[in-house]
């Protein structure tokens, strides 16, 4: 089965024998180092359009807790899916605020880079913004500003975009909106300028 932790969503093959007869176990995260509690008598949670993990799995086990908690953060943290990208001639930096992207979780956490021209692209290699982390693909998503609107945009990378658990093409972020890339959680982070 796949297990999830519930503060970085990293996901980890769990093999249910090591429940060894129990109803639940809890479990260190190797990426954030969270411990986090996992249930084997519960119904699996399946994450519909996710991408299945490695080995063709898609079912992913948390705490109730955990799950009900992650989608009210989810909801808090991002806005909407994009109803329209902006084109590329629309595209321009906000006159009254700083865009900045805060790794928050991943091997880079603690790290924020300036997003310093409407169009950024994050990746592991050859992008405008890298991030060391080698689930990330080389040119994995763009930030795409256009005012006060800033688009996160899925570049076909092999792992994916997430925001929150969905897997997303296209999605409109708000001030601190979260998503996921690779192994790796980032933070859009909108400030006045002053």
């Amino acid at each position: 089965m796949i297990i999830e932790c519930d503060r970085c969503y990293a996901r980890y093959r769990y093999d249910e024998a090591r429940f060894e007869g129990k109803v639940s176990k809890k479990v260190r995260c190797t990426k954030c180092l969270a411990i986090f509690e996992i249930f084997r008598d519960r119904a699996p949670e399946t994450t519909g359009s996710a991408a299945p993990a490695k080995g063709g799995e898609d079912t992913v086990l948390r705490s109730p807790d955990a799950r009900k908690k992650g989608n009210e953060a989810t909801a808090k943290r991002a806005a909407q899916p994009a109803s329209r990208r902006p084109s590329l001639a629309e595209l321009k930096m906000p006159a009254d605020s700083r865009v900045a992207l805060a790794v928050i979780a991943g091997p880079e956490a603690g790290r924020i880079y300036a997003v310093e021209k409407p169009r950024v692209i994050v990746g592991r290699h050859d992008a405008d913004i890298n991030v060391d982390d080698p689930e990330i693909s080389r040119q994995h998503a763009a930030i795409e500003v256009a005012g006060e609107t800033v688009t996160l945009v899925d570049l076909g990378s092999s792992n994916g975009t997430f925001v929150g658990e969905e897997r997303i093409r296209e999605w409109e972020l708000a001030n601190q909106s979260e998503f996921s890339i690779g192994g790796s959680t980032l933070m859009l982070i909108l400030t006045a300028k002053g």
